[in-house]
């Protein structure tokens, strides 16, 4: 969706895309903690972690290149259609660049040779950043999501067959769970909420106040660094029953104008993107993605552990919401000759 490419697991490219990922989300107290105590550090010179997290750039823009050299390559062909982000974000930086005279010729009359990609837009360029900023938060994330939501549905044995019976009733065991489907499946929709109020996949919010304000009776000036625990405002008991409880059902409304009530109430309580104009972007596609994902599983599979449970304990000391054990289970499928033969596991 990015490149246009999926990265390969021979050249050890998926491999490399993932130790970086890892890497980056490793970094992230680190930079948190840096945020919070610069103005004070930055007084007595001392800089935080920063040779750890400028450590991490270099390895993307050298990744990027490549990927980067690929598609500027497939835009001097004869039929070339823009068809991912990062054609856009090419076509639209050679755009900037005929403004800007960047050309470095010879002396000699020889054609000049293009320098690298990455130099001539600018090696840590906003392009080069946001696409940085796409693998990290786009990946990982949606991957705790999806199995912090697995393991409550393998927990609550109920909800995943009330699921599956929906799935069933909706798009029949033919075909697979398309997007099209996801407005006619609610409850589905309302899994994938209830898995990331109890687990989001970013347990905080940071923000800085643009101007001084008074709020809950506390005075911040202007320019504070403020920290939302997304976490726990998920699971207040003053906003949520039973919030401990994983209750797919509190987001299902039988009337639209309870629906219009249960959107403005959400704003304030229910916030695993975030809220406002600095909210996630892509919170439409994390539906999507994961009503999908789940949805696949649940309809072709069932799913076996070891033990009556899983444990769904957190890890402690970091940002992001992780299993403290890794969901660990096996697919079954079921009804086999339905499904497509791309889902057929052979038999051992």
């Amino acid at each position: 969706m990015i490149m246009g490419r999926s990265c390969s697991e021979k050249n050890g490219e998926a491999e490399r895309v993932r130790g970086l990922v890892i890497e980056s989300l490793a970094l992230s107290p680190k930079i948190f903690l840096g945020m919070i105590f610069h103005k004070p550090l930055k007084k007595l010179g001392i800089s935080l972690f920063q040779k750890d997290i400028k450590s991490v750039s270099p390895k993307f823009d050298e990744l990027l290149e490549k990927f980067l050299v690929e598609h500027e390559e497939k835009m001097e062909e004869d039929h070339y259609k823009a068809n991912d982000m990062m054609d856009l974000l090419l076509e639209a930086m050679e755009m900037r660049m005929q403004n800007v005279n960047l050309c470095i010729k010879r002396v000699s009359n020889t054609k000049a040779r293009k320098p690298p990609i990455l130099f001539r837009y600018g090696k840590y360029s906003n392009n080069s950043l946001l696409l940085q900023e796409l693998l990290v938060a786009g990946t990982d994330t949606s991957a705790l999501a999806t199995q912090w939501t697995m393991a409550e549905l393998i927990n609550n044995p109920t909800i995943l067959e009330r699921l599956r019976e929906e799935i069933e009733s909706v798009v029949g065991n033919t075909r697979l769970i398309q997007e099209t489907d996801l407005s006619n499946l609610p409850y589905l929709q309302s899994v994938v909420k209830e898995g990331l109020r109890l687990h989001p996949p970013a347990s905080i919010s940071v923000r800085m106040s643009q101007e001084r304000c008074e709020l809950g009776g506390f005075y911040i000036p202007e320019k504070t660094l403020l920290v939302v625990n997304t976490y726990a405002i998920m699971r207040d008991p003053n906003f949520w029953e039973d919030p401990e409880e994983f209750k797919p059902e509190r987001f299902i409304t039988s009337s639209r104008s309870e629906q219009e009530d249960e959107m403005r109430e959400e704003v304030l309580k229910y916030i695993p993107f975030s809220a406002g104009r600095r909210g996630c972007p892509g919170s439409n596609l994390a539906y999507v993605s994961l009503g999908i994902a789940i949805g696949v599983m649940v309809q072709c599979f069932d799913w076996r552990i070891k033990g009556e449970k899983v444990n769904m304990s957190e890890t402690a000391g970091t940002i992001m919401l992780a299993m403290a054990q890794p969901l660990k289970c096996t697919p079954v499928p079921r009804t086999l000759n339905l499904l497509p033969s791309s889902l057929h596991i052979p038999s051992s």
